[in-house]
C-alpha cells in the first residue's frame, strides 16, 4: 500500500486529491497539511511513500519542504504541483530533490499514475517538460560543472550514452529500445550513475547532464 501524504494550502484542492487518492485501491491516505512545515511533521511521524507538495504557500513553500522532506532518514518521494507549466519554482523543487511535477489540471488518472511511478522510485516528467524547466531555468555554475565532468569520467561510453538520453526524458523503456538493451540493463546503468553524480533522482542526473555538457537556460 502506498501512503500519499497531500499538502496544499488550499483546502479545495486538498479535498480534491484526498478523495482522488480514495479511489485507487492502491493508495492510501497518510495525512495532509496546509504547508510545509507541518508536512515535515508529519512525515516524521509517520510511514509517508509519496508527497503532493504545492509549490506556492504560505510559510514554509514547496521548495523548502521538498528540501526538508529529501533530508528525512527514510524520505517520501516529492511530486511537486503547480498551476503553470513554466513556473520558475519548479526548477528549485526539482533540484532539492522532487522525483517530479504536475500540474493543477492534470487528468485524475495521471495524478495517480505519477504516485505510483515515483513510488517505484523513477520520475514522473514527460520529455517535453524536461526539455522546458531544465532548459529555462537551469544556469550551471563553474564548480558545478566541473563537479559533473569530474563524475562523468568515471562512466563508461555506455553509461553516458544513458545519461544523456535520461537528461532529454526518456524512460527506462525507451532507452532500452534505443540502445539494444534489456529495461533491467538500463536500470542498473541508471542506478551507477546516480552513484556516481551523487544525485538521488533522475531529474537531477539530468540537471548534472546539462552542467556537464554547459547547456544551461
Amino acid at each position: 500500500m502506498i501512503r500519499v501524504l497531500v499538502v496544499d494550502d488550499d483546502a479545495f484542492v486538498r479535498a480534491g486529491l484526498r478523495d482522488l487518492v480514495a479511489t485507487d485501491d492502491g493508495l492510501e491516505l497518510a495525512g495532509e497539511a496546509a504547508e510545509g512545515a507541518a508536512a515535515v511533521a508529519a512525515a516524521r511521524s509517520r510511514r509517508v511513500d509519496v508527497a503532493l507538495v504545492d509549490i506556492r504557500m504560505p510559510g514554509m513553500d514547496g521548495i523548502a519542504a521538498t528540501a526538508a522532506l529529501s533530508r528525512l532518514p527514510d524520505p517520501p518521494a516529492v511530486i511537486v504541483l503547480t498551476t503553470f507549466d513554466l513556473d520558475e519554482y519548479v526548477y528549485g523543487a526539482l533540484a532539492a530533490g522532487a522525483a517530479g511535477f504536475l500540474l493543477k489540471d492534470t487528468p485524475p488518472d495521471a495524478i495517480l499514475q505519477a504516485i505510483h511511478v515515483v513510488a517505484a522510485g523513477a520520475a514522473m516528467l514527460s520529455p517535453t517538460v524536461t526539455r522546458t524547466v531544465i532548459s529555462r531555468f537551469h544556469h550551471p555554475e563553474a564548480a558545478r560543472s566541473q563537479a559533473a565532468r569530474e563524475a562523468a569520467a568515471r562512466l563508461t561510453p555506455r553509461e553516458r550514452q544513458v545519461l544523456s538520453a535520461v537528461a532529454d526524458g526518456m524512460t527506462n523503456a525507451e532507452i532500452g529500445a534505443m540502445l539494444g538493451l534489456r529495461e533491467s540493463t538500463v536500470k542498473a546503468h541508471v542506478s551507477r550513475i546516480l552513484a556516481e553524480l551523487g544525485v538521488t533522482n533522475r531529474v537531477q542526473a539530468a540537471l548534472a547532464a546539462r552542467d556537464l555538457a554547459g547547456r544551461g537556460g
